[in-house]
């Protein structure tokens, strides 16, 4: 399988994360489940929960494999490893089967500053992409296919290309220097070989749009999706701010505190979001991304509130 986003109807995708515990993972195999049977392009897995490393990340990825249609893109990063560590996990993915992934930079633990640690051998996204490209010219460069009616023939093709996504920063990443610098990383990782990108968050569709023609006048040319994430309580809103660094959305915030139930606000999120996948898809963006939070119902609310998701669904229970 692969990632295209070219084909009708219009792509959306979705995020997941790892089980925390054994006992979440029969509530998120139903999920998956779920998820799966609206069509996705591809459902991404992050790498570890909670600090662990890649060990539950495979499990899923492999589940997703196994058991649906769905193209299982692998998120993996590179701060505070070694080259050679680095290398024998995108070895341990590719034999997985897994051939798309997410390559991050990723961030220092919770608590430790980057002067305080071993940044890792890779020092970028970048070097990531080209790394994960160039394990798998080494492991199989080349295919074999058995010619029907001749013992022994074979017809040797091109290597299985992996596809590559990369993050974009619509509203600039946290440590840029100067005003440009997120787009200048976009295009090194471009020009390392990324085949696609996926904004990180962002709350106004303008913000997402306006990026993307800066980026495509620097020169990008890879589809980039953006990332969206329904906020469905105050809570959620204030985690999200804390790890991405973005301004408050006044309206949305005020929108939540005001509304007494859980239902009310994850109401809110819901209409939010699918405002803002309108807005974005109208303004020509390929696709929709949507983070699940390990739930299926209210990122299908939101692709059916905006009008993407048209076909019928099975009937849901609470998740």
């Amino acid at each position: 399988m692969s990632i295209d986003l070219s084909a009708p109807p219009l792509p959306f995708s979705f995020e997941v994360y790892p089980p925390r515990s054994d006992a979440r993972v029969p509530a998120l195999h139903e999920t998956i489940r779920r998820l799966a049977a609206s069509g996705p392009r591809f459902i991404s897995v992050t790498y570890g929960a909670g600090g662990s490393t890649g060990g539950r990340s495979l499990e899923l990825l492999s589940h997703i494999l196994r058991t649906t249609d769905v193209e299982p893109l692998a998120h993996l990063t590179c701060v505070g490893s070694t080259f050679a560590a680095a290398n024998a996990l995108v070895r341990e993915f590719l034999d997985a089967g897994i051939t798309s992934f997410l390559a991050l930079r990723g961030d220092p633990p919770a608590g430790v500053s980057e002067d305080d640690m071993f940044l890792g051998d890779l020092e970028s996204a970048a070097q990531l992409v080209q790394l994960i490209d160039r394990v798998q010219a080494e492991r199989a460069p080349y295919s074999e296919y058995a010619i029907p009616g001749v013992p022994g023939a074979a017809r040797v093709a091109p290597r299985t290309k992996v596809d590559i996504a990369v993050a974009a920063f619509p509203n600039g990443h946290p440590r840029s220097r100067h005003p440009r610098e997120h787009i200048d990383a976009l295009l090194a990782k471009q020009a390392a070989g990324a085949t696609l990108a996926i904004s990180q968050l962002f709350f106004h569709a303008d913000d997402y749009l306006a990026f993307v023609q800066r980026s495509r006048e620097a020169g990008v040319t890879i589809p980039i999706l953006p990332g969206i994430m329904p906020i469905t309580s105050p809570a959620r809103l204030r985690r999200t701010l804390e790890l991405s660094g973005e301004e408050l959305p006044a309206e949305l915030a005020i929108s939540l505190e005001i509304e007494p139930t859980a239902e009310g606000q994850r109401a809110v999120g819901v209409a939010h979001a699918a405002q803002l996948a309108r807005e974005v898809v109208d303004g020509g963006a390929p696709g929709v991304h949507l983070y699940a939070f390990n739930s299926h119902d209210t990122v299908l609310a939101v692709l059916r509130d905006a009008g993407i998701l048209t076909t019928p669904l099975e009937k849901e229970s609470a998740s």
